[in-house]
């Protein structure tokens, strides 16, 4: 009998200790910093500048997240990872936060035990092509060779592309982006197909001469890019879901870097909430009531994130396009902070 107890005991200390398992966020508050997976290079989103510190709109959302739960956007590190790496480190714990220019699909939100956290880039997959062919539409590049880098979506949605439309082209597929790059800029393809940010990106960034090249006007696919987290974690899902609406609540109540100190004396009491001033939105998360102004001192609103990484403030010049808020025509929309 006493045997029993003592098994019995064990057992019930084990069963509770499952049970207090750390969530993500006590894990990245006791670390001291919060591991965030991004590209290996892609100019704008996430690459290192010429001192090894990394830039990009993605990178933005990392530090926001930072920002949010040590009130320091620093406390962040990035993790490079390819294509074929991304979902197993998420999936593994290797790193707390996925946000790699990554699309959401009904795949990938469902059946990879990760989910999608908000989106911080509309996007759709395109064709870059050397001007000298003279190719001036999607449609006339029939028989062609098109450079994919494996492990994306754009495999499959060019395929089906091409079908729907009668379209015969060769696949080169490589593993590593930069090969990729390399073998269409060497002349081993006619196209390039990814989505068309990396087109700008690749365009601006990693071809010698970049007038040479043009993108095609065409669009084939819906391409929402926004950052993952695992399933089953729903505090550390609202942290990085919620950093990311600040940034754009942030921008549609004109709230800056530069101004966030006045405008905590705003009467609006959206405002008001966002900032702290008007206490709670922090505590339901576990955050310090000045986790968004955090943010937005530290890091910026989503339209400044935008404009310095990608937009007309770049070397990429990307339109914001869908990229607008809501207000605005585009399909930037934040759930209220209330």
């Amino acid at each position: 009998m006493k045997a029993w107890k003592a098994v019995a005991g064990a057992l019930a200390l084990m069963a509770a200790q499952g049970a207090h398992a750390a969530t993500t966020l006590e894990t990245v508050k006791q670390r001291g910093v919060v591991q965030c997976g991004t590209t290996t290079g892609f100019a704008g989103f996430s690459a290192p500048d010429a001192q090894g510190n990394w830039k990009g709109l993605d990178v933005d959302l990392c530090r926001a997240v930072a920002a949010a739960v040590f009130g320091d956007a620093g406390k962040m590190k990035i993790v490079p990872l390819n294509a074929q790496q991304r979902f197993t480190a998420l999936q593994s714990g290797e790193i707390d936060l996925l946000a790699r220019n990554t699309t959401v699909t009904q795949q990938r939100d469902t059946a990879l035990g990760i989910i999608h956290a908000g989106i911080n880039f509309y996007d759709g997959q395109g064709f870059l092509v050397p001007r000298a062919l003279g190719v001036k539409s999607a449609r006339e590049i029939d028989g062609a060779t098109i450079c994919l880098q494996t492990g994306t979506s754009n495999e499959n949605t060019l395929a089906d592309w091409a079908r729907a439309h009668q379209v015969k082209y060769k696949p080169v597929v490589i593993e590593s982006f930069n090969e990729v790059v390399n073998a269409f800029a060497a002349g081993r393809c006619d196209v390039f197909s990814t989505d068309a940010s990396g087109l700008a990106s690749i365009r601006i960034s990693k071809l010698q001469n970049p007038d040479d090249y043009v993108v095609l006007p065409e669009i084939i696919s819906k391409e929402p890019l926004g950052p993952f987290v695992r399933q089953g974690d729903d505090t550390w899902l609202n942290v990085v879901k919620w950093s990311l609406f600040a940034m754009i609540e942030a921008e549609e109540y004109g709230v800056t870097s530069k101004n966030v100190g006045q405008m905590l004396e705003s009467a609006n009491p959206n405002v008001r909430r966002l900032l702290g001033v008007t206490p709670g939105a922090g505590k339901n998360m576990g955050l310090s009531e000045t986790w968004a102004r955090s943010i937005i001192e530290q890091v910026g609103n989503y339209g400044e994130s935008f404009d310095r990484n990608v937009g007309l403030g770049s070397p990429l010049k990307i339109e914001r396009g869908l990229n607008r808020q809501w207000t605005d025509g585009g399909l930037m929309y934040a759930l209220p902070v209330r």
